[in-house]
């Protein structure tokens, strides 16, 4: 079912595969003047089944649409606290992944959940890419939300760091090896990887670690339009990203995403209306 997506919504403003960690900058774009924040909230409604819901729940028909939009909506929160909730990022980041990249989820984060509103302490992403002719890649990895993109970055250093703790390392791996679909394509091959038996450095040299900044950008902020303006100032912000990120993991194969938002408190309030809307 994974081969089935919803149109590509994000636009890729940047790319630059010459930096340590690679970069990207998606935009939601604008339209009549104005940032995109309603359409990107109603994109990421469009992800929610293919992010929160099991491959074989996937199967979706005209008698059973709207139960399975309200599984996955359940599935993500129903607390009224949502403001510093960081759904939207790893919905971002979920979509992201799928449509430029390829990847397939093989472990649902939202599954570690006990209850709805649970915080899960967990990579935000774990999926991965399948080259045809080349090996499998597990893509790991971590999204941030925020106002302030330097709180972002500075964040996301340190969950990265914790992450690859060699004991959190472990743990993650015997977790996450269990998860995988049966179903999933070159299912062995993955599986060799979350192996007990298997050295840990076996992972960290199949892993992409992906990490999403979704925060407030200047750039996005002062535009109106994708102009070469607006380009230069978002690949400057980018690149401050890249230079704190590449000091701290030089060793790693790491790809830095940035969204820049023009408000990222209009596009929580805008997702938490449509996912509240069709909760049971």
């Amino acid at each position: 079912m994974y081969e089935n997506k919803p149109a590509q919504f994000f636009t890729a403003v940047h790319t630059d595969d010459s930096a340590s960690p690679r970069g990207r900058v998606y935009c939601a774009g604008y339209e009549l003047g104005a940032w995109r924040v309603k359409p990107y909230a109603a994109h990421l409604m469009e992800w929610l089944p293919d992010y929160a819901l099991a491959e074989e729940e996937l199967t979706v028909n005209h008698a059973n649409i709207y139960v399975r939009m309200q599984q996955a909506a359940a599935r993500i929160y129903t607390s009224q606290k949502y403001k510093k909730r960081g759904e939207v990022g790893e919905i971002t980041l979920h979509a992201i992944c799928r449509e430029y990249f390829g990847t397939i989820p093989i472990s649902n984060r939202v599954f570690y959940k006990s209850a709805s509103n649970d915080v899960v302490k967990a990579f935000d992403l774990v999926h991965a890419r399948l080259p045809p002719d080349g090996e499998v890649e597990v893509w790991l990895g971590e999204s941030k939300l925020y106002s302030d993109p330097g709180e972002a970055v500075g964040d996301a250093i340190s969950s990265v760091k914790a992450h690859l703790a060699a004991g959190f390392l472990q743990n993650e791996k015997m977790l996450l090896g269990p998860q995988i679909p049966k179903a999933t394509p070159r299912y062995d091959e993955i599986m060799k990887l979350f192996q007990s038996q298997t050295s840990l450095d076996a992972l960290l040299s199949s892993a992409v670690f992906v990490v999403l900044i979704a925060a407030n950008s200047n750039a996005a902020q002062a535009a109106n339009s994708h102009t070469d303006k607006y380009i230069a100032d978002v690949v400057v912000e980018l690149n401050d990203q890249l230079d704190r990120i590449g000091a701290e993991f030089s060793k790693l194969r790491m790809l830095a995403v940035f969204v820049p938002l023009a408000t990222k408190d209009a596009l929580v309030d805008a997702f938490d209306a449509k996912l509240k809307g069709i909760q049971p």
